[in-house]
């Protein structure tokens, strides 16, 4: 491994901390790393604390190690391009939307307090020296199968947590993507109005 591949910085206009400033979503994992109980805990509890509108806390969490049947059937419920890569992580983590109360009453804001926990979850990691990389391309009905999981809860997204690896394991194409710069759109462009 080369610290071209653990590290990529962004171009950010303005200073940014360095768990943000570093951070990124790397598809190449180690596959002999493992996740120690307390790193694994210590990025649940951020997703856990994560601010949440009017601490309903919609969010879900199901999480497995690599090596368990949890892995196992994440793994199997991934699509297209996502399952080329993401067996290799050390943990897959399904970020769940509870889109009802047990009242039947809409849970309007649960997308936007899974991302919350996703990103404490994100920052957390990275603090613990990992990575992650977050992937919508999951059969839902699957891991709602898998999990034996009721309507009110909707699968939404797939994390993977582990130390990142060198790229040359992936294909090419990924490879280069891999180490390609990081790129976002000019802040004048993503902040429509500002005094």
């Amino acid at each position: 491994m080369t610290s071209q591949t653990l590290t990529r910085s962004t171009d950010a206009s303005q200073p940014l901390v360095p768990l943000l400033e570093e951070r990124w979503s790397p598809r190449s994992y180690d596959e002999t790393a493992t996740l120690s109980d307390a790193s694994f805990d210590a990025v649940l509890e951020a997703a856990r604390w994560a601010p949440s509108a009017m601490n309903l806390q919609p969010r879900r969490f199901v999480a497995g190690r690599r090596g368990t049947e949890t892995f196992r059937k994440i793994n199997d419920n991934l699509l297209g391009f996502n399952a080329a890569w993401a067996f290799r992580a050390s943990a897959l983590v399904v970020g769940i939307v509870e889109t009802v109360n047990e009242a039947g009453e809409e849970l309007r804001y649960a997308e936007y307090d899974l991302g919350q926990s996703l990103a404490a979850l994100t920052v957390q990691a990275h603090a613990e020296g990992l990575h992650v990389h977050q992937m919508a391309g999951i059969d839902v009905e699957g891991l709602r199968a898998a999990f034996g999981l009721s309507e009110r809860f909707l699968p939404f997204t797939v994390t993977a947590v582990g130390t990142v690896a060198d790229p040359s394991q992936l294909d090419e194409k990924a490879a280069e993507r891999e180490v390609a710069p990081r790129t976002r759109l000019p802040l004048d462009e993503v902040v429509l109005v500002k005094e």
